[in-house]
């Protein structure tokens, strides 16, 4: 099945385990006028424990311009054209305005395609008061190994 020209989806479910390498993430801001990056780039690992469960951590330039670090999970019961939907559950740091740059928690719906070798996810972040400020994020990742 392919869902747009550059990302070949496969139309069985990816190994039970698998690890993926990512490069960050590409934010789109729903307020355009604060100047904020929308490139995110950085390095992140996301490993599959099964058809519903991830980990994940990495690093990267936030749209402050701040570098953050996360760690986290992808909790992603549901199936739907071939994607997986759920959500990813985890900490941040790095934000200069939200919790003094501290780490904190976020629950974010999630969305991820993931076929033989690259996949996407797609996760919204809400906005929160002048701390964070709302995006739908991107990020592509290409499997390691098989």
């Amino acid at each position: 099945m392919l869902l747009w020209p550059s990302l070949a989806l496969a139309d069985t479910p990816p190994a039970k385990s698998s690890l993926w390498l990512n490069a960050g993430f590409y934010s789109l801001h729903f307020d355009t006028q604060r100047g904020l990056r929308n490139p995110n780039p950085g390095l992140g690992l996301e490993y599959r424990l099964n058809e519903d469960w991830s980990v994940t951590a990495g690093r990267f330039m936030n749209s402050d311009s701040a570098h953050s670090n996360y760690v986290g999970a992808y909790y992603q019961p549901w199936a739907f054209a071939g994607s997986k939907w759920g959500v990813v559950m985890g900490a941040f740091n790095g934000y200069p305005l939200a919790f003094n740059g501290g780490w904190f928690p976020a629950v974010l719906p999630v969305v991820s395609w993931e076929g033989q070798r690259y996949g996407l996810n797609v996760a919204f972040v809400p906005p929160l008061k002048d701390r964070l400020y709302g995006a739908v994020s991107f990020q592509l990742k290409v499997k390691l190994g098989d």
